[in-house]
């Protein structure tokens, strides 16, 4: 740890943690991690840095100091051009001006020693001594020079690095913060370059940026250089690593998602400020595969929990891998300030109906919230005066120069960039949702058009047509009063699954497949097991799917993995019930291939499904994959608390096959504590619950079919939907048989159907039959949990 304050330049290995006032929270913590984390596998470019003593005496003493105070003064940083031609006059003051002669001469002395006399690229990196603070985030508010050679190009670096305090962004930021202009100072960091040009670079979290669930390290990545990716001028591979897992030895990787990475930043033609890097295509092949190995991940994931176990709280980094000798550096480190600050007791959702409305585009979504408002198309800086109090901004990419105007705009939607970047962590830290990395939002949206722009749907956000109404749900965990039964939900989205667990909940009663399949794959299985006989576009459209996984039957059972793995993580120390699939034959048509494979039937929803296609002939090697992925999210990544269920039961018979079947494919009933449910969800389900029980470990009541069934009405025929209702007494008679049956033989049963979360006195009776555990939509948890702890009273 550094202890001369008087110090112009000093070795990262001589700075820690404490040294934020001398050379700023980025330096200070490299230096942390140099000392303190090499041996535990944390692996930093070594290097230099200015101290905040050589920032302050080159602005006294060259007089800039009060010149640019004067400016400051009389500023209206509101006044967006204003602010631009302010900031401009005390860049251009500061460049113009000769560093102090001393200052100069330890920071050749610096460089000769670091070089060793050789021609050697470096990365000149700002640090500001109020940055990464636990109540602000600064992030990418000053700038970073990249593949800087020769120490007279060092030396204009540090200049421009120093000039960067001042600007637009940083002069708004700190005004808004209440912080001092004065009580800022900058210090400028030269490391030796990682050649990450011909490898890959990114940005990672040790928790979800979207929902602050913390058991996960979220890590961005694309090739080259990793200034496109914190800039948002790229849309990178994203990828998510259970903790748990990682501590456990087990594979950790629950979720990939394939970036477009059209481009990348590579070394320039110079080594100066101005041509030090360009921008390159990245060849289509490259772009199609994922920019990390699942090893490279491991290890990614490991340094990063090696991070924050040692700072003791979330931490977002960058990190660089060498392309030439594969090794991966961690060239930033800095608190996360804006999920982890948030108070885990207080729940805040929104909620809309948008059944019928118009999705006019879509992106990666920052932030669950949503805005509505006028679309204002920007494409430069000069232009942010367009933009008024509530409107949509849009444009190619923002960056935080954008920051005074960003907080006007009640969304923001950009063509470019990754949920990591640096508009996106502002966005998220001024409560802005924003919608990045739509592709061609300025092309598909109109200036002055109404939209709606949704981040409370997933990881996808959508822009609606038009301004539609939404509500904003608020309330504390700590409130939840104590029922006589288990609530569980109904979770089909592995994209809201991080979110759903700050919900008071016992776990997943229902997890469709078909969700996951649907929204995770989307094409039929039996298209993908039979590619080499497939007509050609059908082939080539399913080829751009399945990008960057091994096989088409390896991107099937992958992708049925990540969703699987992804609830299972979320809900760890809680129970998991898959549903196997249950689409109906003209649902499975809608899948890309799925006309191909599917009859056509009359009434689907009493046709090919459920546990009859599993044993088919022609749908059991379909089944087999789904069997593969569950065995392997059980027994090879150790998630036990995943547990099966079987829809569609029509026989006894039926149910010995499928048993019969599991078991040939690993997935043996009561084998590493797995339990097999069955759905009852048909009349002869519930009249014979004890024939069934002697194949399952319990019931899962489908409360929507068993009404359908016992009321003999199609529940979407609109003629006759108003006779549909789940507290019908002759439904209420098959409920409380199948839940007598369960009882008598001490089996789990539970409900997951619709009934519960539409009407809370089904829920309250079920409770007073004796159900084990009531799963609701997440929507109705709060509502129904408060109803029935009213009438428990």
């Amino acid at each position: 740890m550094a202890a001369q304050s008087t110090a112009l330049v000093i070795n990262l290995d001589q700075l820690g943690k404490d040294d934020i006032e001398m050379v700023g929270g980025k330096n200070a913590s490299l230096g942390e991690m140099i000392s303190h984390l090499s041996d535990l596998g944390v692996s930093v470019p070594g290097g230099f840095a200015t101290t905040s003593n050589a920032f302050n005496r080159f602005l006294t003493e060259t007089g800039l100091l009060e010149k640019i105070n004067n400016e400051l003064n009389t500023l209206d940083v509101n006044d967006v051009n204003k602010l631009a031609a302010t900031g401009k006059k005390i860049r251009t003051w500061i460049i113009e001006q000769e560093l102090p002669k001393d200052l100069e001469q330890e920071v050749r002395q610096a460089f000769e020693t670091m070089s060793g006399g050789e021609d050697i690229a470096v990365a000149v990196r700002s640090s500001a001594t109020a940055e990464d603070l636990p109540d602000a985030s600064f992030a990418g508010q000053q700038e970073t020079f990249l593949n800087i050679r020769g120490i007279d190009n060092v030396l204009i670096a540090i200049k421009e690095v120093f000039a960067s305090l001042y600007n637009d962004r940083a002069i708004s930021y700190r005004v808004h913060k209440g912080f001092e202009h004065e009580g800022v100072a900058l210090s400028a960091a030269v490391q030796r370059m990682v050649r990450s040009e011909t490898g890959a670079a990114g940005v990672m979290f040790t928790l979800d940026t979207e929902s602050g669930f913390d058991q996960v390290v979220f890590i961005t990545s694309s090739y080259g250089l990793g200034e496109m990716v914190v800039q948002g001028a790229v849309n990178p591979d994203e990828f998510y690593i259970s903790k748990r897992l990682l501590a456990d030895g087990k594979p950790a990787v629950i979720r990939r998602n394939l970036g477009s990475k059209h481009k990348k930043m590579v070394y320039g033609d110079e080594g100066s400020t101005a041509k030090s890097v360009k921008t390159v295509d990245v060849e289509k092949q490259d772009r199609m595969q994922f920019s990390l190995t699942t090893e490279e991940l491991t290890s990614l994931a490991k340094q990063a929990v090696t991070i924050e176990q040692h700072y003791g709280h979330a931490m977002d980094i960058e990190w660089a891998k060498d392309g030439d000798s594969g090794e991966i550096f961690i060239v930033q480190a800095r608190p996360e300030t804006v999920k982890s600050r948030q108070d885990s007791n207080v729940m805040e959702r929104y909620v809309i109906d948008t059944t019928g409305a118009k999705v006019l585009c879509e992106g990666r979504s920052i932030g669950q919230r949503i805005g509505s408002g006028k679309v204002r198309i920007v494409t430069h800086l000069n232009e942010m005066d367009k933009v008024e109090e509530g409107d949509v901004l849009v444009s190619d990419m923002t960056d935080p120069d954008w920051e005074p105007v960003m907080k006007r705009a009640s969304a923001i939607i950009t063509n470019r960039g990754g949920r990591t970047c640096h508009a996106a962590i502002i966005a998220r830290e001024l409560g802005v949702p924003a919608i990045v990395g739509c592709g061609n939002a300025t092309e598909l949206l109109v200036d002055g058009q109404d939209v709606t722009a949704s981040c409370a749907e997933g990881d996808t956000g959508f822009i609606y047509e038009g301004q539609i109404d939404f509500e904003v749900q608020t309330n504390s965990v700590e409130s939840m009063p104590e029922l006589a039964f288990k609530v569980m939900m109904n979770v089909g989205n592995p994209d809201r699954a991080f979110s759903f667990t700050q919900m008071p909940n016992e776990g997943i009663g229902l997890a469709r497949l078909e969700f996951i399949i649907n929204r995770m794959i989307g094409v039929h299985p039996k298209a993908l097991l039979n590619m080499n006989s497939l007509p050609r576009e059908i082939s080539q459209a399913i080829q751009e799917r399945i990008a960057g996984y091994a096989s088409p039957v390896d991107f099937y059972v992958d992708k049925l993995v990540e969703g699987i793995s992804t609830l299972a993580v979320a809900f760890m120390d809680q129970p998991v019930i898959v549903r196997m699939s249950d689409f109906k034959s003209n649902e499975y048509a809608n899948l890309l291939g799925g006309k191909l494979y599917e009859p056509s039937e009359e009434n689907p929803m009493l046709g090919f499904r459920g546990a009859s296609r599993y044993v088919s002939d022609n749908f059991r090697d379909c089944f087999e994959l789904e069997c593969k992925a569950l065995k392997r999210v059980r027994d090879e990544m150790g998630l036990t608390n995943v547990e099966i269920m079987i829809p569609f039961v029509r026989t006894t018979g039926e149910a010995a096959q499928v048993i019969e079947l599991l078991e040939k494919n690993g997935l043996k009933r009561g084998e590493n504590g797995l339990r097999i449910i069955m759905m009852c969800e048909l009349p002869t389900n519930a009249l014979l619950a004890e024939e069934f029980l002697e194949y399952f470990d319990g019931f899962s009541i489908g409360s929507n079919d068993l009404t359908q069934l016992t009321l003999g009405l199609d529940r979407d025929s609109g003629i006759v939907s108003h006779l549909f209702d789940e507290r019908d007494t002759a439904v209420k008679k098959l409920l409380t048989m199948a839940i007598d049956a369960c009882r008598k033989q001490n089996k789990y049963v539970g409900i997951c159907g619709q009934g519960p979360s539409d009407h809370p006195d089904l829920a309250f009776w079920l409770m007073e039959q004796g159900i084990s555990s009531v799963s609701l939509n997440p929507d109705s948890v709060l509502d129904t949990w408060f109803f029935l702890a009213g009438e428990e009273k």
